[in-house]
């Protein structure tokens, strides 16, 4: 066998491998159309996910958005886990709104160099109720302005979930009880 016919079937060899592993790539999800990101900000209440590690067992979850003058998002997740007398633990990822994605599409950083995809898949017209998702579909969050939200919108938000390919076994309603038992939540830029 030649030097450059070996190096041909490498080639289609290798090429048939990436386009293989293409096929079982997970479908890219769909994102919103656009987001006001200035409307975006502030808090909301985790209502329910398909969580991640950390917040496998979180009790009194908000994420809490702040527009950063460098046009990044400055993100403070807390919760208590595993309780709602637990200690408070806090995060601070950093968003990076991914250009031509009508800000619906970020890269959440918790540690350089990795960002972790963020999809906006849905927001209410008025804002006061989100969701969240991922192209692999293993993690997603349902999130609102409020901490309960009525069981029609908690219903139609799985719903949307379950139209967007995601199985439910693993989501998780996330308790929440306000004021919290130690009093009311600090402020979130502390």
């Amino acid at each position: 066998m030649s030097g450059s016919s070996h190096i041909a079937k490498v080639f289609v060899a290798g090429l048939f491998g990436l386009l293989a592993g293409c096929a079982h790539a997970p479908t890219t999800i769909a994102p919103v159309d656009h987001v006001d990101l200035a409307r975006f900000m502030g808090d909301w209440y985790v209502i329910a996910n398909i969580p991640t590690r950390p917040e496998r067992d979180a009790y009194n979850a908000v994420e809490s958005y702040a527009l950063r003058p460098d046009g990044n998002i400055q993100t403070t997740f807390r919760f208590r886990k595993g309780g709602f007398d637990a200690p408070l633990k806090t995060m601070r990822p950093v968003g990076h709104v991914r250009p031509d994605t009508g800000n619906a599409v970020w890269g959440m950083q918790f540690v350089w160099p990795i960002k972790a995809e963020y999809v906006i898949v849905y927001v209410d017209p008025g804002y006061a109720l989100t969701i969240i998702g991922r192209s692999a579909r293993d993690h997603a969050w349902v999130m609102a302005r409020t901490p309960t939200i009525p069981d029609a919108d908690y219903d139609a938000a799985l719903a949307r979930l379950r139209t967007l390919g995601y199985s439910l076994a693993d989501l998780r309603k996330v308790p929440q009880r306000w004021p919290e038992p130690s009093g009311p939540r600090p402020p979130i830029g502390d």
